[in-house]
């Protein structure tokens, strides 16, 4: 295994790791502090002008005109939708629940990859499907429906899926523009669009946020959303997607359940029970089974 790949896989790992904190950290401080949508434009924002301003330690690269429609359609996947139905979600959810269902993005990008590129689903991996979505069904249909802090879980699940399919398009969109362009300049043109679009439907909820009483609490949770959650972990996901498959990205989701259940349960934002339990099961099963190297015998 080359240098080059070997950092690959620890940029993808990173990014992971930071993914799972965030399901925690994030939750706490929606809606107390700032509404999901506003959190949005504060981390989309905020991303741009970190991107922007280290813009020059990159090459100067002009974008063709026939990559502007897919760098449209990754920042509407990418920055837009994924984050809009997952900060949506995780104010009405649980970190946990969170955690378990983004890890259905595998089974998404499969399911795009047979649809947009012709990639062939074997059985094994049509089972997987099934098993994989029947652990999202059952956060969705048999967890409580509320608690004080989670207002409307069904819902909230259901917006995580949504998220997972958006992640999954994005990651399948964005892989051919790594080859050609620096992450840089990839970058700074994303969220310079995703500004763009969330702006009509953020800036309410981000107007309404009393920015001079926040506590210190508040505010490193919401600093650490914009700098790692944001602009970290794009960076670092660009930087792998330039040496590993969106699939193989995709797959290092399976850390997140992990990180975010343990710091979760330790610092008393969520706990972790059966249906919960099941459903993780059920889709860490049907992602395995989808993303499972067949080896064929040939007679």
């Amino acid at each position: 295994m080359d240098n080059k790949r070997i950092w690959a896989i620890f940029a993808a790992i990173g990014a992971s790791a930071i993914y799972g904190l965030n399901h925690t950290i994030a939750k706490g401080v929606m809606p107390t502090y700032i509404e999901p949508f506003g959190f949005i434009f504060l981390r989309v924002f905020g991303a741009a002008i970190l991107f922007w301003g280290i813009s020059w330690l990159g090459p100067k690269e002009k974008i063709a005109t026939s990559d502007w429609p897919r760098i449209l359609g990754c920042a509407v996947f990418g920055m837009a939708i994924n984050m809009l139905f997952f900060f949506k979600g995780l104010s009405l959810s649980t970190p946990i629940n969170s955690s378990v269902i983004v890890t259905l993005s595998p089974v998404m990008v499969l399911i795009l990859a047979s649809i947009l590129i012709k990639e062939r689903i074997t059985l094994l991996k049509t089972l997987g499907i099934i098993v994989g979505l029947a652990g999202a069904l059952v956060l969705v249909l048999f967890s409580t429906d509320s608690t004080v802090s989670a207002p409307n879980i069904p819902l909230g699940n259901i917006l995580f899926i949504v998220n997972a399919f958006s992640y999954g398009l994005y990651l399948i969109l964005v892989k051919p523009l790594t080859k050609k362009y620096h992450a840089l300049t990839l970058m700074k043109w994303l969220f310079f669009i995703g500004v763009l679009i969330n702006f009509p439907i953020t800036i309410g909820e981000f107007t309404e946020v009393n920015w001079a009483s926040l506590p210190f609490d508040a505010i490193w949770k919401m600093a650490f959303v914009v700098a790692g959650t944001t602009f970290s972990t794009y960076l670092l996901n660009i930087y792998a997607l330039k040496q590993l498959s969106a699939s193989t990205i995709s797959v290092f989701i399976y850390l997140q359940p992990l990180i975010a259940i343990t710091y979760a349960i330790l610092t008393g934002a969520d706990e972790l029970n059966m249906v919960k339990a099941v459903a993780a099961i059920l889709v860490f099963v049907g992602v395995y089974m989808v993303t499972k190297k067949k080896t064929e015998v040939r007679a």
